[in-house]
Parts: structure tokens; C-alpha cells; sequence
């Protein structure tokens, strides 16, 4: 029988990385126009971080859970990591289609919370998987297959409202109304979601634990919810150097990407485009109608522009895979280099006065999302305990969700205001300092194993 080490061909991994072509539309379309869906019902815009502070909290509580019980899930018929990939999808696919018909702002913050918990049951075990089923020497290619997968679906995805307007979807809506758009998008989303990670279960298939007879001793004698407790917190005081050093790029990181979800919709609409979200309170009849119309034309166009960073992101995963199969790459290196393009991506923002420009921001900073998909998971997954592969992945992203929750709670709005000025495009040279930290932290990382890999998918 074909053991789980067994190098597999490209379309293997593609085929086991596909489900994420679904998780992307989702994230794509949440990151790209939760914040113009919290506007339209009312939102101001220096409250529009605290209404996502529910995305990050899901995924610290969801996603180690979801990796410790994924570590202790064998079905011969469903395998291990499969089971989670459906559940998630299944609730992830409603929530998107329910999200943009919300019909006041609470019950948008709600939907985001559901819909943020379940991409990341179906999110965390992908991670996983990719240790699971591939040799060390396929680790960073898998990894860059994921992150190919994930360009396409953020470009396609953050495009959707704006193809649909082209193609005769109105864009146009009352007051507190999401348009018909933004709605058909989320629609699409949520089909792709599902019809993706079913794909990928009926693909790809998964291998027992090397000794099924120990694994299910130790799950036996390890069960019960205190167990399962103690051992994620005995995970997180040891975990591996290597992870903590990490952890410190990632905060930085993700702390960046969290400030343009939430804030590249008011302050580029406003910034470039000179059309922020009107006050239906101090503008009534044509006059709004004529601003907000205005407003759309400009979110549509900056959720376009969002989706470059999906693009390039893909053409940086087409080359790493590329050299990744063939060659020994310094996986600390290229993630320096790559988050500092992408800090300098968000500064130039500064300077953008129209579309075209904006988009060549965008393409900066997809190869920084390229790397942040990509490397850091590769320069763990060297370090970590197979056996511990998911409940670790699970843990690793507190990394990502702690930034998220402190740029929540006033992070944002502390840092450029206190540092940087009061103009919310301030938000965007926030997001660049922060990413520029990110790829300097990188020096942190020596270890040998976590910096180079040998090439020979």
C-alpha cells in the first residue's frame, strides 16, 4: 500500500489543494466587502474594526480545536481531515449566501461570525493535510500549490461585484440596502465553496496513521474534554522555537492584512476616488442618491483593485512552484524580501489618484500574501512532530487572529492616529510600517531546517 510519504504529482497536490479555491471566495469576498456591507447598514467608519473583531475570535477558538480533534479522527470510510472540510463548508456556503441580505448591522456582525468560524473548520485541516500526505521534500511545493489555488480565487472572487455591474447587475440600492450585486456575488461565492471542497473529498485520498493500533490506544487513553484541554496548553508552552520566532513575523503580518480588510473600503473610496459612503442622516433625496451611487462605483472599483493582489499572489506561487520543484530556495530569504514589497505596496497608497495605480499597489502587495501563504507554514511544518501536525497548525494560529483582535479593539485607530494623523488613508501607511517590521523579523529565523529545503517535488 502507498505510504503517506510517497511523493505525488502535481495534480495530485492540486487536487487535495483545490477546496481551497471555495475557502478563498469566501475570505476573498469577506475581506474585500464586509467593511462596504457594514457601511451600508450605518456603520461610521472608526467603528468598522470593532464589528470584525468576531472574524479573529472565531479562528482562536475554532481552529486549535479543530486541529486537536482532527489529529484524533480516523474513519477508514471519511479518513481524517475530510470530515472537517465538509462540516465547515456546509456552514460556510449558508452563512455567504445569507451574509449581504442582513437587514441591520447586528445580524451582519453575526453572519461574519459564522461565516469566519466555519472557514476555518474547513480552513485548518487543509494545513494539515499538506504535512500529512506529502514528503518533507514536497512540503514547500504543496504549500506554494496552495497558495496558486488561493491567487485564483482571490482575483476571480474580488472581481464579482464589479463584472456583475458590467453585465447589467445594478450596483444601485435604498438606503441600508446592500446592492444587487454585492448580493449575486456572495451567491456565486457560496456555490464555489461548497462545489470546491466537495471536489477535493471526492479527489483525494487519505492514509491511516503509520501505527493505527498505537494511535488508537493513545487516542483512548488521552479522551475526554480536560484531556484535550491539558494538552493544548502543554503545546503551547512547548512549542518549537522556531514557532514563536515565527509567530512574531506573522503578528506583524496579519496585523497589516487585517487593517486593509477592514479599512481599504473607507479610506480608498474616500482617497483616491474622492466618494466616501454618505451620511443618510445629512444627505437626503438626489443628493445621496447621486453620492452613493458615486460610493458604489468607487467600492466596486477598489474591491476590483483588491483583487490584483490575488493575481499576482498566483503569478508568485507559478514561479516559486516552478523553481520549488527544481531547486534548494532560502525560504527566509524570499519572505523578507517579499513582505517588504508588499509594505511598500500599502505606502504608495499615499500617492494613488486613480485606478491604474491603485492596481499596481495591489500588485505589490500580493507578493507579500503570496509568501504569507506559503512560507511561514513551510518553515514550520519542518519542526513540528507529525503526530501533532494539526493540533500545531491549530496553534500557530493564534499568530494570525491575536494581531486581528488587538487591531480590533483599537489597535487601528490608536496607531495612526496617535503616530501617523487623523486622514484614514493613514490606515493603508499603517498596514505598510507594519508588513516592513514583518519581513525585518525574518532575521530572527536560524534554524537550518526552517530556512532552506532541497527542491525535488
Amino acid at each position: 500500500m502507498k505510504t503517506r510519504k510517497e511523493k505525488l504529482s502535481f495534480w495530485q497536490i492540486w487536487n487535495m489543494s483545490f477546496g481551497f479555491l471555495g475557502i478563498q471566495f469566501g475570505f476573498a469576498l469577506q475581506g474585500g466587502f464586509m467593511s462596504r456591507i457594514f457601511q451600508t447598514l450605518g456603520a461610521a467608519k472608526d467603528d468598522i474594526p470593532m464589528l470584525w473583531i468576531f472574524a479573529p475570535l472565531a479562528g482562536l477558538i475554532v481552529q486549535p480545536i479543530i486541529g486537536y480533534l482532527s489529529d484524533r479522527t480516523w474513519n477508514p470510510r471519511w479518513g481524517r481531515r475530510k470530515p472537517f472540510f465538509f462540516i465547515g463548508a456546509v456552514l460556510a456556503s449558508i452563512a455567504l449566501i445569507c451574509m449581504p441580505h442582513s437587514p441591520v448591522l447586528w445580524v451582519a456582525v453575526g453572519s461574519l461570525l459564522i461565516l469566519d468560524a466555519s472557514i476555518n473548520v474547513s480552513m485548518e485541516p487543509f494545513r494539515a493535510l499538506v504535512a500529512d500526505l506529502l514528503p518533507e521534500s514536497q512540503r514547500s511545493y504543496g504549500f506554494v500549490v496552495q497558495t496558486l489555488i488561493i491567487g485564483i480565487g482571490t482575483w476571480v472572487a474580488s472581481q464579482l461585484p464589479w463584472l456583475l455591474n458590467q453585465l447589467g447587475v445594478s450596483n444601485e440600492a435604498a438606503a441600508n440596502i446592500v446592492p444587487q450585486n454585492v448580493k449575486l456575488a456572495f451567491l456565486i461565492g457560496g456555490i464555489i465553496f461548497m462545489v470546491s471542497i466537495v471536489y477535493t473529498i471526492l479527489s483525494t485520498k487519505e492514509y491511516p496513521p503509520e501505527d493505527i493500533e498505537a494511535f488508537e490506544k493513545e487516542k483512548a487513553e488521552t479522551s475526554g474534554f480536560m484531556n484535550g484541554l491539558n494538552e493544548i496548553i502543554h503545546n503551547i508552552k512547548t512549542m518549537p522555537s522556531t514557532m514563536k520566532k515565527l509567530g512574531i513575523i506573522q503578528f506583524f503580518s496579519w496585523f497589516a492584512f487585517f487593517t486593509m480588510w477592514s479599512m481599504a473600503t473607507p479610506a480608498l473610496t474616500e482617497h483616491v476616488f474622492n466618494s466616501p459612503k454618505p451620511d443618510s442622516n445629512l444627505v437626503t433625496g438626489d443628493a445621496y442618491t447621486t453620492a452613493d451611487l458615486a460610493f458604489n462605483n468607487a467600492a466596486d472599483l477598489v474591491g476590483s483593485a483588491m483583487g490584483m493582489y490575488g493575481l499576482s499572489s498566483m503569478a508568485f506561487a507559478l514561479i516559486l512552484t516552478f523553481i520549488a520543484s527544481r531547486v534548494n530556495i532560502n525560504r527566509k530569504l524570499i519572505h523578507l524580501i517579499s513582505l517588504i514589497i508588499g509594505g511598500l505596496g500599502f505606502i504608495m497608497m499615499l500617492y494613488c489618484d486613480s485606478a491604474t495605480s491603485l492596481n499596481l499597489c495591489f500588485v505589490a502587495i500580493g507578493f507579500a500574501w503570496g509568501s504569507i501563504l506559503s512560507m511561514p507554514y513551510a518553515m514550520l511544518s519542518s519542526t513540528l512532530d507529525p503526530n501533532k501536525m494539526g493540533v500545531f497548525m491549530g496553534l500557530f494560529n493564534m499568530f494570525i487572529v491575536i494581531p486581528q483582535i488587538i487591531a480590533a479593539v483599537g489597535g487601528i485607530n490608536f496607531a495612526y492616529k496617535t503616530f501617523l494623523g487623523d486622514s484614514i488613508i493613514n490606515t493603508m501607511l499603517l498596514a505598510g510600517i507594519s508588513l516592513i517590521i514583518a519581513g525585518l523579523a525574518n532575521l530572527l529565523i536560524t534554524e537550518p531546517e526552517a530556512i532552506k529545503y532541497q527542491g525535488d517535488a
